[in-house]
C-alpha cells in the first residue's frame, strides 16, 4: 500500500546579497588619493590599522604610489586588474601553431625512417631470395 502524502511547508528561499559572488571592487581615483594621504600621514604601526579598516592591502599602495609618481592622477584613474599580458593573442597563436609544426615534422621524420627501413628489410630480403636460388 503506498504511502500517503505528506505535506510539507513551502519555503522560500530568498538569496542573500552579502552572499553573492563578489566583483572585483573598483576604486575611485579620489578615493585612492585620499587613502594615500592617509598612509602617508600615519605614524610608525598605524599603517596596518589603516589597511585593516579599508581592507586593502599594502601592495596596493604601493602600486598606487608607483602609478601617480610615474604618469600622475591619470594613471590611477586608468588601473586596469591584473598584471598586463606579455604576449598578444596573435603571438600566442604563432607559437602554438609553430609547436604544432614542431610535433608534426617529428612525426614526419619518424614515419620517413619506418619506411626507410621497410624498404631495407625488403631489399635484404629480396638479394637473400634471389642468391639462394639456382
Amino acid at each position: 500500500m503506498p504511502k500517503p502524502p505528506t505535506e510539507l511547508p513551502d519555503h522560500q528561499v530568498t538569496p542573500n546579497p552579502k552572499l553573492e559572488k563578489r566583483t572585483r571592487r573598483q576604486f575611485s581615483t579620489e578615493y585612492k588619493l585620499r587613502i594615500l594621504a592617509e598612509a602617508d600621514a600615519c605614524q610608525h604601526g598605524e599603517l596596518g590599522q589603516l589597511l585593516r579598516r579599508e581592507k586593502l592591502y599594502s601592495s596596493q599602495l604601493t602600486t598606487w604610489r608607483k602609478e601617480l609618481a610615474e604618469d600622475g592622477v591619470e594613471k590611477l584613474h586608468k588601473t586596469a586588474p591584473g598584471p598586463t599580458p606579455s604576449k598578444t593573442p596573435e603571438q600566442k597563436r604563432i607559437e602554438a601553431l609553430e609547436r604544432e609544426n614542431a610535433r608534426l615534422q617529428q612525426r614526419l621524420s619518424t614515419a620517413e625512417d619506418c619506411l626507410s627501413l621497410q624498404k631495407k628489410t625488403l631489399s635484404m630480403l629480396d638479394r637473400m631470395n634471389n642468391g639462394s636460388e639456382p
